[in-house]
């Protein structure tokens, strides 16, 4: 069982940048694969980015590409998401995920976090 809780959103400006965090519980996150999604106000759920369990191999999606950066630290449990030269079609709710068997976007991710709200004005 692992249980998931998003940081770090916000309010910021177009250009701007944040950095989400997602800080896991459980002895085990260091042999999960995680991801992050986002879900914008009437849209469907979309994958964002992930990353292998140790950190070596990273996949995103094209829109976030060459902007995002995910990352983790295993030894804090933690996943980050650094979000640089943010637009406002960025603006959604951030979810992290973790999958006990792979990473990407057609993983199955079976834990996931409330969320952490992103708002990007122009």
């Amino acid at each position: 069982q692992v249980q998931l809780v998003e940081s770090g959103g916000g309010l910021v400006q177009a250009g701007g940048s944040l950095r989400l965090s997602c800080a896991a519980s459980g002895r085990t996150f260091s042999s999960y694969g995680m991801g992050w999604f986002r879900q914008a106000p009437g849209k469907e759920r979309e994958f964002v980015a992930a990353i292998s369990w140790s950190g070596g191999s990273t996949y995103y999606a094209d829109s976030v590409k060459g902007r995002f950066t995910i990352s983790r630290d295993n030894a804090k449990n933690t996943v980050y998401l650094q979000m640089n030269s943010l637009k406002p079609e960025d603006t959604a709710d951030y979810y992290c995920a973790a999958d006990p068997s792979g990473y990407g976007p057609g993983s199955k991710y079976d834990y996931w976090g409330q969320g952490t709200q992103v708002t990007v004005s122009s």
